[in-house]
Order: structure tokens, then sequence, then C-alpha cells
């Protein structure tokens, strides 16, 4: 038996591929450059759930945009026990309360709901007002609106956008799978989606980004880097946005996030110096690694430049792991449709290692 089911096919699936040799991804026949900074999150949400929803409509945008507002009525329910939670157990509490089921039109809530709540948890938590959702905005132009209380600019939809994107699917991860053990139950989207949340929630899957801004902000000065690596692998600390269970190369998410940071660092939302103080660090924990762990592979993943993307656009860390939801929500939904369609009920089997009963003499 393989531990943690390394190498083992559970599914096919025509949704998405992750190629860990050669470093790449693709989704639905298309690669991750022909889809990040290319198409709206709208568009790829469309791409995913082609063949599963026959009401599904050429343009989601207004579906969408109304599904927005339908679950902004559940807004209602934050109170002083949730907001005393982290953004993502009141955002994952939040969704809990939508009705169950299987069709479009619970696909859409499901979709809108993240972004509908965690910007208003972020906000309520800050002594804030809740934003309503503006229905004719596209999806992150609105998520990033209801976060701010005001429009952003079109280069920072634009890097929303392709982060939505990037992070809506990548093969049978550990969220996907748990959304595709539940679907197989028949248990319904909303189940199958607040088991996705609850397995992003862990630091060795989504909750990673948040941490980085805590590394970089420690680090603070690029001659400081060394230092504090080595300390931090000395005391067998991990260190986060290095090193992927499938990928052998470098993450091209990684890739595609650094871009749309370079592009955001073109005008102010990116302080001073940051992106190439966050470069120093990467090339110094490259480096290390190769150095102390010559036989492993240990790269850039996807989660450190989301970490500056997500900070650029002002969330705050604790709500990183919320905003990754907001974008693989959409691959969870697309599994479970799939799983649905042609899967059965998914039942490994386990081999008993503990003592056996005494023979009494």
């Amino acid at each position: 038996m393989s531990d943690g089911l390394e190498g083992v096919v559970a599914a096919d699936t025509v949704l998405s591929e992750v190629d860990g040799q050669a470093g790449r991804l693709i989704i639905r026949g298309r690669s991750l450059e022909q889809l990040a900074g290319r198409v709206s999150f709208e568009e790829v949400a469309r791409l995913l759930w082609e063949g599963f929803f026959d009401d599904l409509p050429d343009d989601l945008a207004p579906a969408l945009g109304a599904a927005r507002l339908e679950v902004f009525a559940e807004v209602s329910a934050l109170d002083t026990g949730l907001l005393d939670r982290t953004p993502i157990e009141a955002m994952r509490a939040l969704t809990a309360r939508l009705a169950d089921g299987d069709d479009l039109a619970v696909a859409l809530r499901l979709t809108a709901a993240p972004a509908v709540f965690t910007a208003a948890v972020v906000r309520a938590q800050a002594g804030e007002a809740p934003v309503r959702p503006d229905p004719a905005l596209g999806h992150a132009a609105d998520t990033l609106r209801m976060l701010r209380g005001k429009l952003a600019s079109p280069a920072e939809v634009a890097a929303l956008d392709s982060y939505l994107v990037t992070v809506s699917d990548h093969g049978l991860n550990a969220s996907t799978f748990a959304a595709r053990v539940i679907a197989s139950t028949r248990a319904g989207l909303t189940s199958a989606v607040l088991g996705g949340i609850s397995a992003l929630k862990g630091p060795l899957h989504g909750g990673a980004p948040g941490p980085i801004i805590d590394m970089l902000d420690a680090i603070g000065r690029p001659e400081n880097a060394r230092a504090w690596i080595e300390a931090a692998l000395d005391r067998g600390d991990r260190l986060m946005g290095f090193g992927h269970r499938i990928y052998r190369v470098r993450d091209p998410r990684a890739d595609a996030m650094k871009l749309a940071v370079r592009r955001l660092s073109q005008g102010s939302n990116v302080a001073p110096g940051r992106l190439a103080f966050a470069e120093a660090v990467e090339a110094s924990v490259l480096a290390i690694l190769k150095d102390r762990k010559p036989d492993r592979a240990l790269d850039t993943n996807v989660e450190f430049y989301t970490a500056l993307l997500l900070e650029a656009l002002a969330y705050p860390p604790s709500a990183f792991t919320c905003v990754f939801a907001s974008g693989r929500v959409v691959g969870w939904i697309a599994h479970a449709r799939e799983q649905l369609a042609g899967g059965r009920l998914i039942r490994p089997q386990s081999r008993y290692v503990g003592p056996q009963p005494r023979i009494a003499a």
C-alpha cells in the first residue's frame, strides 16, 4: 500500500491534468498559460462545468452576479460568535446555511458564497459594514469592491481574475478528493463544497500563503534571509511556499502568480522593493534547500507569490485561504458533478494492523 495514496489513481477525469515531471497544468484541454491572465473567472467556471449542467448559459456573469445578491442575505447571520472565529471558519459557517442540491442554481450560489462571505467577515472584523454586491460587475471586480467598499482598478481586477483562474482546479488534490468522496454519497453540492473548504483550511494544503507574509516580515531585509532560513531549518520548521507533493520541478502556477505580481508592481499596489525582496528571499531559500536537501525536489510553489498578490490586493493574511476557496470552488463543483455522472460510492479498503483478540485457553 502506498502511504498517503501516493501514485494511486482514484478517478478518471476530463477536468485537469497535473504533470509533475514537466511542471505543466492542463485544464480541460487548455494549458495554464492559455488561461491565466487571458480569460475571466466566469469563463473558466463555464469551461469546467461544460457538460455537467443542461441549462448552463453561454455567459455565466449575469447569473453569478444574481447569485451574489442571493447569498448576501445570509450575511445577516454574522454575530459575535462567528466574528470571533477565523475568516475561513466564519465563511464556512455562513456557507453551511445554503440549501443543498445538485442543480446549477445551487452551484452558482456556492460559487458566489466565498467571495461574498469573506468580504463581509473581513469588513465586520474591522468594524465596517458589509457591502451589498453589485450584480452588474464581473465577479473579480465585485469581489474587490465588496472587500474595500470602492471600485478596484482594472489592474487589480485583472490580478485577482488571474489568481482565481490559476487555482480553479488542480487534479485530485486533498480538498477536491474530499469533495468527490462526499459527492459520491449523493449528499449534494453544498455538502461537497463544505468538505472542500474544511480540507483546504489545513496548513499542508490551502492554509500556507498566510504564514509566508509572516516569514517575509520576520526576515525583514535581503541580507537577513540566509541566517533566518538556516535557523528555521535547524529548528525543523517547514518553509511555506516551497516544495509540492506532485511537482518535481517548479510549480507553473508560481510563474503565473509572479507575472501577476510583476504587473501590479508597475502601478502603486505592491510596496516599493517588495517584489525584489521576495525574489531575493526565494533565491536564498532555493540555494539553501539545494545544498541541504540535494535528494529532494523542492522548488517554489503557487503559495509564495500568491501571498504577495493577495497582500497587494489588501486582503489580510488571515483571509488568504478564503480567497483560495473563492477560486477552487468551481473545481470542487465540477468534480462533484463528474462524480455524480459516472462514479460509484468511493469506498477504499483499509488494512488492519492492530492487535488481534486473545483466544481463551
